[in-house]
C-alpha cells in the first residue's frame, strides 16, 4: 500500500519479512483497545467500560523479526446521534480503505446486535480473505452459548478466518498474530524498531486524562467530555508543566466534574498525573480547568478546535 513515510530496507531483513496496515474494527466497547495494547506490548490507547471511549485512529507498531504489523485501532461503529459521533464512523470507515488487512473485533459472549450488522454491512466490500474476526471476551462466554454465537458472526462474516481470544486474559493472542502476519503482503519495515506509535505526547496526556473521567464518573458526563492540553512544557530536566482543559456541555456537568469542594477534579488528576509521568518519564505539574461548550459535539468549528476532523473534508 501507499505510504507517506520512510520504507526502511536493512540487509538484515529476512526475504519472507511481512508488513503492512491492519485496521481494527468493531462495534463499541468489544475490547479493540485492550486488545491493541495487548499485541503491542504496551498501553497506547486509553481503556474503560464506557462506549466510544476511543474517539481518534490510533496507530500501535508491533515489530518483530520477522514482521512489522501496523495496527489501526478505531472508533466503535455504532449509529451516530450527534456530528461527533458521525465523524467517528467516517474514521472507522476510512481507516478500511488503508488497511491491508482488517481485523473484526466481536463481543462472543453476547449474540451479534444490530451494531454487529452494521460493521458486517461495512465491511460487505471487503475480500474475506482480507479478514480475520477475533472472538473476544472468551473468558466471559458461558459454555452453552459457545456453538451460537461464533457460528452466528462466522455467518455475518462468510469465508473469513476466525479465532476465540480472550484479550484480558491473553487467551490465543500468540496464535492470532500468526493468523495476521500469515495473512499480510512480503515487504519492508515502514517505521523504526523502537517505534511503537505515531501519537505525541502532548496528544497522549490529553487521553489519560479523559481516561480517568471515564473512569471516576458514572452519570452521562463522560461522553460529553473533552479534553485539550493548553500548555506542555518541560520545567527542569526532572519536572514538566501541563495546563489541561476539561471541556463539558453543560453547567451541571462542570459540577460533577469539579465535585464538592473540587474533590471529584482532583481525584481524576491525581490518577492521570501518575500516568502521565509513567509515559513521559519526569514528575508532572498537571494544572486541570474545567469549562463549558454548548452542543460542542455538534459544532463544527468547536469539534475542529478540539481536533476531531472528518476524513472527507482533509484535503487528500
Amino acid at each position: 500500500m501507499a505510504t507517506d513515510h520512510e520504507v526502511l530496507l536493512p540487509d538484515e531483513l529476512p526475504v519472507d519479512h511481512r508488513s503492512g496496515f491492519v485496521a481494527m474494527v468493531g462495534r463499541p466497547n468489544v475490547g479493540k483497545s485492550t486488545l491493541t495494547n495487548r499485541l503491542i506490548g504496551q498501553k497506547i490507547a486509553i481503556v474503560s467500560p464506557k462506549p466510544q471511549t476511543t474517539r481518534n485512529r490510533l496507530m500501535g507498531i508491533l515489530t518483530r523479526p520477522d514482521a512489522q504489523v501496523i495496527f489501526l485501532d478505531t472508533p466503535g461503529i455504532h449509529a451516530p446521534k450527534h456530528r461527533l459521533g458521525q465523524i467517528l464512523v467516517e474514521v472507522a470507515a476510512e481507516t478500511l480503505t488503508d488497511a491491508d488487512l482488517v481485523l473484526w473485533v466481536v463481543d462472543v459472549s453476547v449474540a451479534p446486535t444490530d451494531e454487529d450488522r452494521r460493521v458486517a454491512a461495512l465491511l460487505a466490500g471487503v475480500s474475506p480473505e482480507r479478514i480475520v474476526v477475533a472472538d473476544n471476551k472468551a473468558d466471559v462466554l458461558h459454555a452453552e452459548h459457545v456453538r451460537e454465537n461464533v457460528a452466528a458472526y462466522e455467518e455475518l462474516a462468510r469465508g473469513a478466518q476466525s479465532l476465540l481470544i480472550s484479550a484480558t486474559r491473553g487467551d490465543n493472542l500468540d496464535r492470532l498474530l500468526d493468523m495476521i502476519i500469515a495473512a499480510l503482503p512480503l515487504g519492508p519495515r515502514f517505521y523504526p524498531e523502537e517505534e511503537v506509535t505515531d501519537q505525541q505526547e502532548r496528544f497522549m496526556a490529553a487521553e489519560l486524562v479523559r481516561e480517568q473521567v471515564l473512569l471516576h464518573l458514572r452519570q452521562e458526563v463522560p461522553h460529553s467530555v473533552a479534553v485539550s492540553v493548553e500548555e506542555f512544557r518541560p520545567r527542569s530536566e526532572q519536572m514538566t508543566y501541563i495546563r489541561a482543559v476539561i471541556y463539558v456541555e453543560r453547567d451541571s456537568q462542570k459540577l460533577i466534574v469539579l465535585g464538592k469542594d473540587g474533590q471529584m477534579l482532583k481525584q481524576i488528576g491525581q490518577a492521570a498525573r501518575v500516568s502521565i509521568q509513567e509515559l513521559i518519564g519526569t514528575r508532572v505539574y498537571l494544572d486541570l480547568w474545567v469549562k463549558v461548550r454548548p452542543k460542542w459535539r455538534s459544532d463544527d468549528a468547536e469539534l475542529r478546535r478540539l481536533g476531531y476532523r472528518s476524513p472527507k473534508h482533509e484535503g487528500r
